[in-house]
């Protein structure tokens, strides 16, 4: 039996190993390491002299405080390569021998099976969204039409009556009559005012509506907060190794499209193109695993081994944010790069088909929902690009001259600059929410009613400042079905229908995509060609339109902000183009003012996200035109390099807004401007256990720190590092009782006196993994107290070939080797191989960086004084 003195013997030696290996006499290393460490009594933090080391996590309290206690863990891509897992691959491996239809190849095909059924439910998922928002959104606006023609026919009604009246009124007069009865009492008009709805007024429907579905919206985002925002910035993280908590749950699904489909049909400038990424994920993400809590379903473990793990469901959800873009813009090849450019942090060959594979099956699907009336017939073009069809306006030449190319880079360059304030007002609007109101779910629920409010009376009071109605054009004899089409679509808002239009109103009271197809497509190149949005008009709507765009983004509904910068950018775009018309006094010098618009919506898309390639290719692909390519990658590199003078893009402001500890591509700057090891940014506050250890020790380990690793010492070889055991590993091991007799040994004195020898029963590998994602908890074990003397035989189960790292090694190699293999910890070692720390990815940010190089030139600095002092005591004696 092991008495108090062991117990806190072991409890000493698991928090500073290399103290007790000096008492114990074990190995001069040891006492060396012992001699370069002290201790601060003032706040219990171990500092080691020569900078060395984090203490105990200070850096990291700070950082858990700005979280509010929340405890974000990385993804494990690498297996622990214990026993057990050598047993269960050697197994597979015995099971394939002299078979053609190996377990490899059965992987293969259930792998490409999954991403096939992943590219048709997204397309589904998006397909239902959009037909759901267009039918909300129609219903809304025929309602409010309804009351605005019957106020026009109304007040028309009332002039006419007025003027019969005053007419009648001198036809008396001049014969002398005494008059005649009042014909405008107003008294039916009276009537049929009570019959409908809202009184009559249209802006009380109009502003009913939109609250009503912006409320559905919040409530679906109070019943999962993280359904909240476009979710790419989450998905980025996701892919990037960190396991942010309920980020890729069916329940987050369901609420994240829903939601988005009231906020949309709400008239909030946003769009559903980034909760479309972040369904993609989701719906990649739980047909990989092939379980669901929300639901209650889950296929057997035999099915779904291969995939249930973190690497695998890393590449899922990455050919899901493919899938997600082709689902919005119908872009296949955009949607690939966007995974590579802006989402994957670890990319293959491989995970290149496969990504192109779940894209070709998203957009195929689209493509047969949309024909679905002409399966064998030819397809309108309509329904192959989503921002419509671009035609060149001059037969074979470009809609532009060469040198606009310089025109379109100042565009990019304008752009970039609205992009930098874009993001520079909302990471201010931010850190005002996240102290002010993201705190409350009431508040959060309030600010959306609020902003609902704001933007429907603003929306609706734009067309009445305007308060000019527009003839429509007559002249179309040469335009095509798709610009006949827009026209029927501009907005007679207290116009008379059919023959004026409002400017304003028709790029507010219609949908968004109808909106930048307008912005497109309707004809202004030269004299000959009418202004159907004139400049006024674009100023007076771009201006209120990307203010309420900064406003709205990070209020409590699901939203994106690719449509709300494409349309503002278009109008900015066009707004630029119909000046430029004029100052050439329309003789045609310049391109035509919807190719002005295109790059105007790239441009302040791209100072917005801060993407090029992707863009590019998704612009593209929307337009089906190649003549834009060199305009547009011109376009979006001036943006890009204007935007990043001031600031980050969006999602990688919100990122650091939100404390996630996102590992760069990049080593950061302040580790190549200084010298920084290994050594001076580990954490010395490692806790360890030995080969075999009792049940009592491990439980109230467990229950005492957060670790998710614990690396495993051999005490007999004078504390070299044996392995690692994760958490989960060990909670699992505690739950299933998976330990021996306390009395088969007195004591442990290390692995070489027990040999092959095994101390407790052992668990199968895929028994252990049954349970991913949701292993058990410490709260989970019940430990008795006669199972607390019980021994533990950690080594089946000790992951033997940890990465470990020399504490001399740069940072720029630490850097590197963490980020490349995506890992979750790193193990520090001295040149014995004993452990000295452990780095994780909160160690390698760059405030960790810079606080490890100030704690170790404030050692030095105090070393340098106190050797200071001794040699003046020195000089005085």
């Amino acid at each position: 039996m092991m008495d108090h003195h062991d117990e806190s013997h072991l409890s000493e030696f698991r928090d500073h190993p290399q103290d007790v290996m000096m008492a114990n006499g074990g190995g001069g290393s040891g006492s060396v390491l012992h001699r370069r460490n002290t201790t601060s009594s003032a706040n219990g933090t171990s500092l080691r002299g020569d900078g060395f080391g984090s203490g105990n996590g200070l850096y990291h309290r700070l950082k858990a405080s700005k979280n509010n206690g929340t405890d974000i863990q990385s993804h494990n891509y690498e297996p622990d390569e214990s026993e057990v897992w050598r047993a269960y691959v050697a197994q597979l491996h015995f099971r394939n021998r002299g078979q053609w239809w190996t377990t490899g190849k059965k992987r293969a095909l259930k792998r490409w099976v999954a991403t096939f059924l992943v590219g048709v439910i997204q397309a589904l998922v998006a397909t239902v969204c959009n037909i759901c928002t267009k039918t909300l959104s129609s219903y809304k606006f025929d309602k409010v039409y309804e009351l605005l023609e019957n106020t026009y026919v109304t007040q028309s009604t009332e002039t006419e009556m007025q003027d019969d009246y005053l007419l009648q009124q001198d036809d008396y007069a001049a014969s002398d009559g005494s008059g005649g009865e009042n014909m405008f009492d107003g008294s039916d008009s009276e009537t049929q005012k009570t019959s409908v709805p809202f009184g009559g007024s249209a802006f009380l429907a109009f502003l009913f509506y939109q609250t009503i579905f912006a409320l559905i919206a919040s409530l679906f985002v109070w019943w999962e907060p993280v359904a909240g925002g476009s979710g790419i910035p989450e998905i980025k993280c996701f892919l990037n190794g960190i396991d942010l908590p309920r980020i890729v749950r069916i329940k987050t699904l369901v609420c994240k499209v829903v939601g988005v489909t009231f906020s949309v049909a709400a008239g909030l400038p946003v769009g559903k193109e980034g909760p479309m990424v972040h369904s993609g994920a989701v719906v990649a993400a739980g047909i990989s695993q092939g379980k669901t809590k929300f639901w209650g379903v889950d296929t057997s473990f035999s099915k779904f081994s291969d995939f249930r793990n973190d690497r695998e469901k890393r590449d899922f959800v990455a050919c899901g944010a493919a899938a997600g873009v082709t689902s919005a813009f119908g872009a296949p090849i955009g949607g690939v790069l966007f995974s590579l450019e802006e989402g994957a942090s670890y990319w293959s060959t491989k995970l290149t088909w496969r990504a192109f594979f779940c894209a070709m099956i998203t957009l195929g699907t689209l493509f047969a929902v949309r024909n679905f009336d002409s399966w064998w017939g030819q397809s309108s073009i309509e329904k192959l690009f989503s921002f419509g069809e671009f035609n060149s306006l001059s037969g074979e030449s470009s809609n532009f001259s060469i040198w606009e190319l310089t025109l379109f880079m100042l565009i990019g360059c304008l752009g970039g600059l609205i992009g930098a304030v874009f993001n520079a007002a909302n990471e201010h609007l931010t850190i005002w929410r996240m102290k002010r109101v993201n705190y409350s779910k009431g508040r959060r629920v309030c600010e959306v009613l609020c902003v609902s409010m704001l933007v429907s009376t603003v929306s609706f009071v734009m067309p009445l400042l305007w308060n000019r109605c527009t003839k429509l054009p007559t002249d179309m004899q040469d335009w095509s079905n798709q610009e006949k089409n827009l026209v029927d679509a501009l907005v007679p808002f207290q116009c008379q229908p059919g023959k004026e239009y409002n400017e304003v109103a028709s790029l507010i009271f219609t949908e968004a995509d109808t909106a930048i197809k307008q912005l497109f497509h309707f004809r202004e190149a030269g004299a000959d060609d009418s202004s159907t949005f004139s400049s006024a008009a674009l100023f007076l709507f771009f201006v209120p339109y990307i203010i309420l765009a900064s406003l709205t983004y990070g209020i409590a509904i699901p939203s994106g902000l690719f449509v709300p910068s494409l349309l503002s950018g278009a109008a900015f775009g066009r707004l630029c183009g119909h000046l430029l018309h004029k100052l050439d006094h329309t003789s045609g010098t310049f391109a035509d003012s919807g190719t002005y618009a295109l790059m105007g919506a790239a441009a302040v898309l791209g100072g917005m996200a801060r993407m090029t390639i992707s863009l590019t290719v998704i612009l593209l692909e929307a337009t089906g035109d190649m003549q834009y390519v060199l305009p547009l990658m011109l376009t979006l590199m001036a943006a890009r390099f204007t935007g990043n003078v001031f600031n980050e893009g969006l999602y990688d402001i919100h990122i650091h807004l939100k404390n996630i500890p996102f590992l760069e591509a990049e080593v950061p700057s302040v580790a190549e401007r200084h010298e920084i090891v290994a050594g001076q940014v580990m954490s010395t506050e490692v806790k360890c256990l030995r080969p075999v250890e009792r049940a009592g020790v491990v439980y109230d380990l467990l229950r005492s720190c957060s670790h998710g690793t614990f690396p495993i010492v051999d005490t007999a070889s004078g504390g070299t590092l044996y392995g690692t055991a994760s958490r989960s590993m060990l909670c699992t091991l505690l739950q299933r009782r998976a330990f021996g007799n306390p009395e088969l040994m007195d004591d442990y004195d290390g692995c070489e006196s027990l040999g092959p020898r095994r101390l407790s029963p052992l668990v199968q590998w895929d028994t252990i993994e049954r349970a991913y994602p949701r292993y058990p908890t410490i709260n989970d074990v019940e430990m008795r107290g006669s199972d607390r003397n019980c021994w533990l035989d950690l080594r089946p189960y000790a992951n033997t070939a940890p990465y470990t790292v020399n504490e001399t090694a740069s940072i720029q190699r630490t850097y590197r080797l963490f980020r490349t293999l995506g890992l979750r910890f790193l193990v520090v070692v001295n040149h014995h191989n004993q452990v000295v720390g452990i780095i994780t990815r909160k160690d390698l940010l760059p405030e960790a960086l810079s606080d490890s190089l100030l704690r170790g030139r404030n050692a030095q600095m105090s070393s340098e004084s106190q050797g200071g002092s001794v040699r003046s005591n020195g000089e005085l004696l």
